[in-house]
């Protein structure tokens, strides 16, 4: 068996093809969807994904500002700016870029954005209204994780989905989306001990730990669906995925690539929240 591969780059393409139509719709109607990304200091990686928001924005039709920051810049000022934002009525998304600055309270940021302008589905009610199964903004990569799977036509219902993560904005939501789409879910982190006799019990395995190549196909179930959350950069600069690729695939029913797998779905969801939220501030 050599499993199929899940292109997240091209059903992000189709996607946004869609949207784009869909933006158009609201420009006639005089909505113009916006979405604003505050970025506090110069993280390489985060400004390369800031790029990445800017570039699918427009691709779409979405209007996006980028608002600079100096690492300098005090938590006073900031949350003194996401007020401001909050009450621009022309501004449909807030999102500022993970991770802050040390001195600045990640916890509090999030919950100061307003969650009607939360597209990045962190906001503690958000939250509890993707835990209770109500329409809402649902956090990016989880949601691109459950498009993909439901794109081709995979069945979650009754099915055994094991996560190995349980970061807040990844393992512990996808695991609530699989729940809430009645698949039985078991959750693995760094404390679970045989990590192997669970993941060799996963109809859908994802993977999102963030470290180079921890899963191959030792660990799978013959026919497994594995979606790899992880990007690793090596040290010859080339990216890989948590998964072993080459030796999962082997394995494997289905497969997300690294690079081309959720990434690029996790933008896509992002702007798919951003044209939610100007319908919902409209009506």
């Amino acid at each position: 068996m050599t499993a199929v591969e899940i292109n997240g780059r091209d059903l992000a393409q189709e996607i946004k093809d869609e949207m784009k139509v869909e933006v158009e719709e609201l420009n006639r109607k005089g909505i113009y969807p916006k979405l604003t990304v505050v970025l506090v200091g110069d993280d390489p990686a985060s400004k390369s994904y800031v790029k990445g928001k800017k570039k699918a924005s427009a691709e779409t039709g979405i209007e996006s500002e980028l608002i600079e920051l100096p690492v300098s810049t005090t938590e006073t000022e900031l949350l003194s700016l996401l007020n401001k934002l909050n009450n621009d009525n022309s501004i449909h998304g807030i999102l500022v870029q993970l991770p802050l600055p040390d001195h600045i309270n990640e916890q509090k940021v999030i919950e100061t954005i307003s969650p009607k302008k939360d597209v990045d589905g962190f906001h503690p009610i958000n939250i509890g209204h993707m835990m209770t199964g109500n329409d809402t903004f649902l956090p990016c990569t989880p949601h691109g994780i459950i498009t993909m799977l439901k794109s081709r036509n995979l069945q979650i219902e009754s099915k055994h989905a094991v996560v190995i993560g349980r970061s807040n904005i990844v393992g512990k939501p996808v695991g609530q989306l699989l729940l809430n789409e009645n698949a039985t879910v078991t959750y693995c982190h760094s404390k679970t001990k045989n990590l192997q006799h669970y993941t060799k019990q996963a109809d859908i395995l994802i993977v999102a730990v963030g470290r180079p190549n921890v899963i191959n196909q030792t660990h799978l179930k013959e026919g497994a669906i594995v979606i790899d959350v992880g990007v690793n950069r090596l040290e010859d600069g080339s990216l890989t995925g948590d998964v072993d690729f080459d030796s999962a695939k082997e394995i494997a029913s289905y497969i997300t690539p690294v690079p081309r797998g959720v990434g690029p779905m996790t933008i896509t969801m992002l702007l798919k929240n951003t044209i939610k939220a100007a319908k919902g501030m409209t009506r």
